[in-house]
């Protein structure tokens, strides 16, 4: 092994998680397309459905977004109608966004997306788990202080 074998590409970590992250974006595009979302409206909804109502501090520490990228995200989904963004009551400073009766019945057409995307990729359940319990370690040993 010589000095330059750290930089071949096919012994890098970043190239195929980026290329695995590209791959699954193309596979979830036609699918969102048809909900009128973009993948990042998609995970704010997805968030949404579970909770109902979130403030945006919360919603930007859950998705790993700062606030300036999720502002715009907000602003188009309220403009599709299937959010409420009003100004927090403990803390004005901050916005709580909750689901309209639009938005909860886009779930409804999106229940379909979990296993459409399932089907495209060849990993046993054992498989999935494991990819998901490694990624969410790199995730979680984050130093950079979001």
């Amino acid at each position: 092994m010589n000095k330059y074998d750290s930089l071949l590409l096919k012994n890098q970590l970043c190239f195929p998680t980026y290329a695995v992250a590209n791959k699954i974006l193309r596979k979830y595009q036609p699918l969102l397309e048809e909900l009128d979302l973009t993948y990042t409206q998609y995970i704010v909804m997805m968030v949404l459905w579970e909770k109902k109502r979130v403030n945006e501090k919360t919603l930007c520490e859950t998705l790993r977004l700062k606030t300036n990228t999720l502002a715009p995200l907000l602003r188009r989904l309220k403009e599709k109608g299937y959010i409420a963004i009003a100004k927090d009551e403990q803390d004005k400073r901050n916005l709580t966004i909750s689901l309209t009766k639009e938005g909860e019945d886009l779930q409804e057409k999106a229940v379909s997306v979990p296993p459409s995307i399932a089907e495209e990729f060849n990993l046993t359940e054992e498989e999935a788990a494991l990819l998901y319990k490694l990624l969410y370690k790199i995730l979680d040993n984050d130093t950079e202080g979001e």
